[in-house]
């Protein structure tokens, strides 16, 4: 018999992480400016709502690396498939804003569980291939992103709100349905203990961890309000179809930053694409046009997901230990507080947060210059063979 084609695996991946954040999570954006509205939800509320759900998220995250048999569990996957439905079914059913926040919290952890679930899955099942078809699956993120503005986009002139919501969650079961036979990661075979000696890479991974929780900080502010910052400016359809573009550039994204961190450095790569995302964050607030909001939309849609597929195969590239752990970490606490750093100056519109997160971005890139400095693109494993020595030491191994 032959094996089944990875590309099936790499299709219920996509789908489930399309369904968990590309919908699941990222729906939320284009939805906003309606619930200002039409639904009474203030701009300081509507920063409460999007921290709660990202707390949501921590938890969840943290759940998984702190249970890893969570990780390879399909009914952990299933189930977060239909809470996270349910949550957003039952967003329009209220106009509370505490049942609102803890609808998003659920959700938040579902999304988690789910995206742990995948993309544990996809690094185990397809280790052994390309590494551009996960690239390719991490683009259902992208794809859920689009579907989801596109229903926005078409329902804003027909519908309130609320049919918005019903709509998004009817997507999401059209997902889960897709991904619901999706393999979880195999549990680990039993390995003898052992004892490493690493590289001392404490000095680069140290600029990488606060390269990507400033990016967490930054990325988020433009991922909660860019609808809402272009939509002041700008005709009714353009925050919406903004949204569109965030999600078609962010679908072949990671698999082309993959490809590209295989023949350039990753770190010039991180800092080049934390460049170019801070300067789509700040391109709504500096020029309010309708061809600066495609633009930026563009950009942001083609790095987002970019900036998380380099700094985490450069953390796992330091062998540095617990590193998509700790840097998941990192980013989910950032995401929760770019929300609450930027609530202060929603009074006055969201122009001022967007500068605001392209800074904080920008201050990524200078963190990610830093770790350019000395890094070791090339690290050789060298085993001692001699009994008194029983150990493994690495050295850099530069190209001549």
């Amino acid at each position: 018999m032959s094996a089944p084609s990875p590309w099936r695996h790499v299709a219920q991946a996509a789908a489930a992480l399309a369904a968990g954040m590309g919908v699941g999570r990222f729906v939320y954006t284009p939805i906003l400016p309606l619930m200002h509205a039409q639904a009474g939800l203030s701009a300081g509320a509507g920063a409460n709502l999007a921290t709660t759900n990202y707390a949501g998220y921590l938890v969840g995250a943290l759940a998984g690396i702190l249970s890893p048999a969570l990780i390879r569990s399909r009914t952990v996957l299933r189930g977060s498939l239909l809470v996270l439905t349910a949550t957003l079914a039952a967003m329009p059913l209220t106009h509370s804003a505490v049942l609102w926040g803890a609808l998003r919290l659920l959700a938040g952890v579902a999304s988690a569980l789910v995206f742990v679930v995948a993309v544990g899955s996809l690094l185990h099942h397809l280790r052994e291939h390309p590494p551009h078809l996960p690239g390719w699956a991490f683009g259902g993120v992208g794809a859920g992103i689009a579907l989801s503005g596109l229903l926005v986009l078409a329902l804003r002139s027909v519908a309130d709100w609320r049919a918005a919501w019903w709509s998004a969650a009817a997507l999401t079961a059209v997902l889960a349905c897709g991904s619901w036979r999706l393999r979880p990661e195999d549990a680990p075979a039993v390995q003898p203990a052992r004892r490493d000696t690493g590289p001392r890479t404490h000095r680069w991974f140290g600029a990488l961890f606060v390269s990507y929780t400033l990016e967490g900080v930054g990325y988020i502010v433009a991922g909660t309000f860019l609808v809402a910052a272009i939509g002041q400016g700008s005709p009714g359809w353009v925050g919406s179809g903004a949204w569109v573009l965030v999600g078609l550039a962010a679908v072949p994204s990671s698999a082309l930053w993959a490809r590209l961190g295989h023949r350039f450095s990753r770190p010039g790569l991180l800092l080049a694409a934390l460049v170019i995302q801070a300067a789509g964050i700040a391109l709504p607030a500096l020029a309010g046009t309708t061809a600066a909001a495609l633009v930026s939309a563009v950009l942001f849609g083609a790095t987002f997901l970019g900036v998380s597929t380099l700094a985490l195969a450069t953390g796992a590239h330091l062998r540095f230990p617990r590193s998509v752990a700790l840097l998941t970490a990192g980013y989910s606490v950032g995401q929760i507080l770019g929300p609450l750093v930027v609530a202060p100056l929603l009074h006055h519109g969201y122009h001022q947060a967007l500068l605001l997160a392209a800074l904080v971005v920008l201050a990524a890139a200078a963190a990610a210059a830093v770790l350019r400095i000395g890094f070791p693109h090339h690290m050789v494993v060298v085993r001692h063979t001699d009994p008194r020595r029983q150990r493994e030491s690495t050295q850099d191994a530069r190209p001549a």
